[in-house]
């Protein structure tokens, strides 16, 4: 019953360190998740065949250690009848199920030691896993933005953009001249209402100068 290798270098392993050297962090992030909760039904599965084994053999323990009880009460029988022989063919039965005994203890222990170690790795997987789950979301807009960031700078620093600008000047510059063109046909023609005011104006001096020389001849008077 050996501690999973696969399951003890999730446990021991430095996220940080794996995305580092990962080229698609999202996709290395959701595979650790996998793997530890793949990892984890796996060995609450050994967990559980091992408390199954730790019930049998605590059953045998039980069982060797009652035949051993009677193997003692034989021998007393024996001897109160003064049987030494029968007593002492009663011990030397007694004394190989309870070396047996010992021997089935000395696993269950063995037994023991591995379920707590497995309960303290599951424990430690369990905080790995909510810490990585907590972090998966974190790490992938980071990845994602610093993406978008990147392809923005990368065509910044092409000369795509300095060519779009140019021909959008050279554009700018062309209307420049086609609007310079439909004005200089304008030059020199008046619209409908340029006349009018026109009109308006003549009519405005004509009404001053009838004043002025009203008012000339009032002196002269």
């Amino acid at each position: 019953m050996g501690i999973f290798s696969r399951f003890a270098d999730i446990v021991n392993s430095n996220i940080n360190s794996i995305l580092d050297k990962a080229e698609d962090p999202e996709k290395m992030v959701r595979l650790i998740i996998q793997e530890m909760e793949d990892t984890l039904v796996e060995v609450r599965s050994t967990s559980a065949r091992t408390l199954a084994e730790k019930k049998e053999l605590s059953r045998r323990v039980e069982q060797l250690e009652q035949e051993a009880q009677e193997w003692q009460n034989k021998a007393e029988l024996a001897l109160s009848k003064e049987r030494e022989d029968l007593a002492r063919a009663a011990l030397i039965e007694k004394k190989k199920v309870s070396d047996a005994s010992q021997a089935v203890a000395k696993e269950l222990a063995h037994v023991d030691e591995h379920i707590n170690k497995l309960q303290l790795e599951v424990g430690q997987l369990q905080d790995k896993l909510a810490d990585a789950k907590s972090r998966q979301k974190a790490i992938i807009l980071r990845q994602r933005s610093a993406e978008s960031r990147l392809g923005v700078k990368k065509a910044l620093d092409t000369s795509k953009v300095d060519d779009a600008l140019s021909r959008f000047e050279r554009y700018e510059s062309k209307i420049d001249g086609l609007e310079s063109q439909v004005e200089s046909y304008d030059l020199g023609k008046k619209s409908l209402a340029d006349e009018i005011a026109d009109l308006q104006s003549d009519d405005s001096v004509s009404d001053e100068l009838a004043q002025l020389k009203e008012k000339m001849a009032k002196k002269t008077k």
